[in-house]
């Protein structure tokens, strides 16, 4: 009898409508990470920003910006566009609700990661952004070792992304921007009313190369040791759940996270994602609680509403929100046609994480609200939304 041979077995097959997990590669690529010698992977904002935390506790808040997928190869100019919508938030907020740094959610520098396209696609579109700017690997930051550089050898995975995000004292490659000191590629940043653990996803999704869980046992520490009195968000640049049609959702940092909240005993208040070129807002309960797992990674590289990645096909969202194949996830909220960034306030009793979009106009559009949002309650970890 002739086989019949399936199309999935020489492409990625094509998601089923409506399920937020579809991506599982049958040999992802795995680069191993760099060495250091550190022993603490844990930095206090109060380091890079002295007086900070007087300040945030006077004002009972600390605000902050998040989004990925920046570096421009087709020009610059969404990428701009964003930070200087950043940067005009920054200029324009009361003391109390100024943003006072970058979450940079993964894919700083396009296609390779080389540390000699920093400059152009990082350094020179931030060169008016008036705050810290810290960072997580994305896929293509992490790609170095596997693109060619012509006749010379190419860099070892992360080399750039080591060299201008976790630099062992601020060095000066531009000349309005120093280097950060960040611990390493997956690190914890201690800020006023917040904790941000920020995991490096490597090339294909994973947070450790398939029998190994390093990287697994770290969260897992670091979520026992977080204060229960602060907000804990955890940011990943591949999303567990994305309806898009280009990517999906990873279901093996899905159940990386998972399997470290169990053993833990505490759950996020909030998951920030990128890699999906699109900003789309799940809610998911779990353990009766329901949490936010929000993807903004049209932050500039996608430079056209056609680029952005839209969502699978077939899918037919007649209202919102649309519950998926996942009896416990929701997508709440999506925008495929802007770019955008987050706006991330903790306080006491509340944190609250604005979208504001972008548009691809010339000059482009954007609104002093909010496009969409979500706030998180203290009380009983209580989830509202709009």
């Amino acid at each position: 009898m002739e086989r019949k041979i399936l199309g999935s077995l020489f492409a990625k097959p094509a998601p089923e409508p409506g399920n937020p997990v579809t991506n599982l590669p049958e040999q992802p690529r795995f680069q191993p990470l760099p060495h250091v010698a550190r022993p603490d992977f844990s930095l206090p904002l109060e380091r890079i920003l002295r007086g900070v935390t007087e300040e945030a506790e006077k004002a009972g808040a600390m605000v902050f910006h998040a989004l990925g997928d920046t570096g421009g190869i087709h020009g610059a100019e969404t990428q701009n566009a964003v930070a200087a919508a950043m940067q005009d938030q920054i200029a324009r907020a009361e003391k109390s609700e100024r943003p006072r740094f970058l979450f940079h959610l993964g894919d700083i520098v396009y296609l390779s990661g080389a540390s000699s396209q920093y400059v152009a696609q990082f350094y020179e579109p931030y060169q008016y952004y008036d705050a810290p700017i810290f960072a997580i690997p994305g896929n293509h930051d992490g790609e170095t070792a596997v693109e060619s550089h012509g006749e010379r050898e190419p860099e070892p995975s992360l080399s750039g992304f080591m060299q201008n995000f976790c630099s062992p004292a601020p060095k000066r490659f531009f000349k309005y921007r120093s280097t950060m000191t960040q611990p390493y590629c997956y690190w914890k940043l201690e800020a006023p009313f917040v904790h941000i653990i920020g995991l490096y996803s490597n090339i294909d999704g994973q947070l450790d190369r398939r029998g190994d869980r390093r990287q697994q046992d770290w969260l897992t520490e670091q979520l026992r040791a977080t204060p229960q009195d602060k907000w804990l968000v955890v940011a990943a640049h591949h999303p567990c759940f994305s309806l898009d049609e280009t990517h999906g959702g990873y279901v093996e940092i899905l159940a990386a996270m998972d399997a470290a909240f169990a053993s833990a005993g505490r759950i996020p208040d909030a998951v920030l994602s990128g890699h999906v070129h699109s900003y789309q807002r799940f809610s998911r309960d779990f353990q009766e609680r329901s949490t936010p797992y929000v993807i903004a990674g049209a932050g500039g590289f996608a430079n056209s509403s056609r680029s952005l990645h839209k969502l699978q096909r077939g899918l037919a969202i007649e209202r919102l929100p649309f519950r998926t194949t996942l009896p416990e996830v929701r997508l709440e909220s999506f925008d495929v046609l802007n770019a955008g960034f987050l706006t991330v306030t903790a306080r006491p009793e509340t944190l609250r994480i604005d979208y504001f979009p972008v548009s691809f106009d010339d000059p482009p559009a954007v609104s002093g609200n909010a496009g969409d949002f979500v706030v998180v309650r203290s009380a009983g970890r209580v989830k509202t939304a709009r």
